[in-house]
């Protein structure tokens, strides 16, 4: 087919050289869709622990190693320094069951988003040494941690650095420093989320400890994979590239939660968002517990998110889950208005100068710090630009918070700007899709200014079009519950191993809206023979075009999902958009 065009939206079909010899056991249907995602081989899609890349190919995760045997050996107190998001979350969580369950004398701090900062800081560092802390180690941050690296050591306190971030140049001085993306790397997989790295050093620690007969009748060799699904939505939450090892760990992950062996905090927040826990999927990780956990640390202190994880009664988990539920339900009402706020801007600057810049940047002296990411993701998914969105922070100071679009390395925009322009950018990090900065007030329209000319400068001629990218399209027999759930269980699916989207043209039988503004639709493909009715919905959909009763005939991009009611499974097209045809 030819490709779809809109002003906002393009359809294309993905493409892929056809080979009789690649993964011709499976079903014609899923190795089209496996092929489409550049998988050649069946151990590519693999999903058993067996098929991890060993540990030891992180760099240095020997040296890593040994400094925590040392501190297990002489019972010092370990610190566990963690980030105020789900994947800090989750990495600390982890790292403290571990530890504990071989034997350490551990604890946890997380840093405060409003008074300390992100990362090991010197005010987090303070605190550490105030909570007696012989040693920290740092998860989900640390690589530009120079300074608190610097001031722990003042304090005579070694520092073991486990991140995902990218890191400059520059390192800190930390006595090990565990990240797949140091300049030197080789290990295959660079996409691992901080809570893989904690993992991986606690897999390597156990290991270590064994062939040292650490583990006897006194103290047993703890089983790792019970913490896989911690492992599971941390990677899922941070948005994590899924590759082959991702997705294995991912996959362990939601296995044991669909077997009910997971935390008692997971299981609290999934009851309370109604979850089916027995079909879980990604998309519940990702839209149901990861919002939570995340909200504790845009509001509050993600404390109470690690609490939850490490929570040992039902009781204690289920006040806890309804905390972070509450913490979310502020939170929207915060994005609602700054969304609203940003979205007058643009209004009046279009007004002004009739078209935006390729890359926005927006500011309010009224907004809350804790949510500028949200609305960074947002703006950037209506405008689709990048986009930094700043709040006021300390006295003098900006904090802002970058999402980015296909094709852009936003780290590298920044990083270039740094360059260019030393005293611009305070503090900067993060990776392709996502940054965190701060900059001086006073800076802020030099920075806006500078900012727009180098992403015009990186994006000359890219169009700002969508593109939506499909399987191709379901003959009639494929619209089934088994068709549904083999792609179901074929995954996992997200970040940069998309979930199957396939397209076609349909009648249009039934449109209504329900929830204000989800478009409920009754389809039937259009082939001139079938009978197949379809039930499908369109999420936050423009009010102001549908429903549509002028419209009888459609071209839609959807997924195939199942909905399950009162025990009863249909399927159910979860779709993507809509192209009219009048």
């Amino acid at each position: 087919m030819r490709s779809i065009k809109d002003p906002l939206v393009e359809l294309r079909r993905r493409k892929v050289e056809v080979n009789t010899n690649l993964l011709i056991d499976l079903p014609p249907l899923l190795r089209q869709i496996y092929l489409h995602r550049g998988i050649k081989k069946t151990s590519d899609i693999e999903r058993s622990t067996k098929y991890l890349l060993p540990w030891h190919g992180l760099n240095n995760i020997n040296s890593a190693v040994r400094l925590l045997y040392k501190m297990l050996q002489t019972e010092r107190r370990v610190l566990v320094v963690g980030d105020f998001d789900a994947d800090g979350a989750t990495s600390t969580a982890l790292t403290v069951l571990a530890l504990r369950s071989m034997g350490g004398n551990i604890d946890y701090l997380l840093p405060n988003r409003f008074k300390d900062g992100y990362g090991l800081s010197p005010k987090v560092v303070q605190k550490a040494r105030n909570r007696g802390a012989e040693m920290i180690l740092t998860v989900d941050n640390g690589i530009s941690s120079y300074a608190g690296v610097e001031t722990c050591h003042r304090y005579g306190i070694p520092v073991l650095v486990t991140d995902h971030h990218l890191p400059n140049a520059k390192l800190p001085l930390a006595e090990a420093i565990v990240n797949p993306n140091l300049l030197n790397s080789t290990f295959p997989s660079r996409s691992m989320a901080g809570v893989g790295v904690a993992f991986y050093l606690m897999v390597a620690l156990r290991a270590y400890l064994k062939k040292h007969n650490w583990f006897n009748n006194s103290r047993s060799e703890p089983n790792l994979a019970e913490l896989l699904d911690l492992v599971a939505i941390g990677t899922i939450a941070d948005l994590a590239p899924l590759d082959c090892n991702n997705r294995i760990l991912v996959w362990q992950g939601l296995m044991r939660i669909r077997a009910g062996k997971c935390r008692k905090g997971i299981r609290a927040l999934l009851n309370l968002c109604k979850c089916n826990i027995n079909q879980l999927v990604e998309n519940d990780l990702a839209f149901n517990i990861g919002p939570r956990l995340n909200a504790a640390g845009r509001l509050d202190d993600m404390s109470v998110g690690v609490a939850l994880l490490l929570s040992n009664t039902n009781t204690e988990a289920k006040i806890l889950a309804n905390k972070l539920d509450m913490f979310n339900q502020t939170r929207k009402k915060i994005e609602y208005h700054m969304q609203r706020d940003a979205l007058a801007m643009c209004n009046m600057f279009q007004a002004q100068y009739k078209v935006l810049p390729q890359g926005l940047v927006f500011y309010s002296s009224n907004w809350h710090q804790g949510v500028i990411g949200v609305l960074a993701s947002r703006l950037k998914e209506r405008f689709r630009r990048p986009v930094i969105a700043f709040a006021p922070a300390e006295q003098g100071v900006l904090k802002g918070s970058g999402r980015s679009i296909s094709g852009l390395h936003l780290y590298n925009v920044l990083k270039r700007l740094n360059s260019l322009f030393p005293s611009l950018i305070i503090e900067f990090g993060g990776h392709s899709m996502a940054v965190g900065l701060c900059i001086e007030e006073v800076k802020y329209k030099e920075f806006c200014k500078q900012f727009v000319i180098l992403i015009n400068q990186c994006l000359k001629g890219k169009s700002f079009q969508d593109i939506i990218w499909s399987d191709g399209e379901l003959n009639v027999q494929q619209f089934s519950l088994n068709t549904a759930q083999m792609l179901r269980e074929a995954g996992p699916w997200g970040q940069a191993f998309p979930e199957p989207i396939f397209d076609g043209k349909f009648k249009l039988l039934q449109q209504r809206l329900v929830g204000g503004n989800h478009l409920k639709v009754i389809v039937c493909p259009l082939d001139g023979n079938s009978k197949a009715f379809l039930h499908g919905i369109v999420f936050n959909v423009d009010t102001n075009k549908w429903p549509n009763y002028r419209v009888y005939q459609i071209t839609m991009a959807y997924k195939l999902g199942i909905n399950e009611y009162r025990g009863n499974k249909l399927i159910q097209l979860n779709i993507h958009y809509i192209w009219p045809q009048i």
